[in-house]
């Protein structure tokens, strides 16, 4: 796929998180507890795809998994930890505040990431227009906050 393909497919991914968040709420208070509702929101995502892989014939290997370091493993605790605290955050803070707050983490941990070259695949040094950048989240945080 082309970058602008890549580019949309990123937007409609975060456009599609505040949706999620308000529907994993409602199932969450559905089965009588926000983690059972995250529990069955990652069964239905991971029938979804299961069914996916099944359909496109995809290979797994097993090899390349046992090679794999563990803390690669924590990504899907990571996973149920960040929906488990959007179900839990949501009725509470609202849609602004909380992804608002969620961009302003995964910006600033990105960034430091990248600067450090952890986990990526393009390392990019912090300078004074990403820290501008940053900074201008944290506010827009703010202001959504105050009014």
């Amino acid at each position: 796929m082309n970058k602008t393909l890549w580019i949309f497919m990123a937007f409609a991914a975060g456009a599609f998180l505040p949706i999620q968040a308000g529907l994993n709420m409602k199932l969450g208070k559905a089965a009588g507890n926000p983690i059972q509702g995250s529990m069955i929101s990652f069964l239905v995502g991971l029938s979804a795809l299961l069914a996916y892989i099944l359909i496109s014939r995809q290979s797994l290997s097993i090899e390349g998994l046992k090679s794999a370091p563990a803390h690669v493993w924590l990504g899907g605790l990571l996973g149920a930890f960040y929906v488990t605290v959007v179900i839990l955050a949501y009725p509470h803070l609202g849609p602004s505040l909380t992804f608002g707050l969620i961009v302003a983490g995964q910006m600033i941990i990105s960034a430091v990431m990248e600067h450090f070259n952890v986990l990526v695949a393009n390392p990019t040094p912090i300078n004074f227009y990403k820290i501008i950048g940053l900074a201008l989240i944290v506010v827009g945080v703010i202001i959504v906050r105050k009014f």
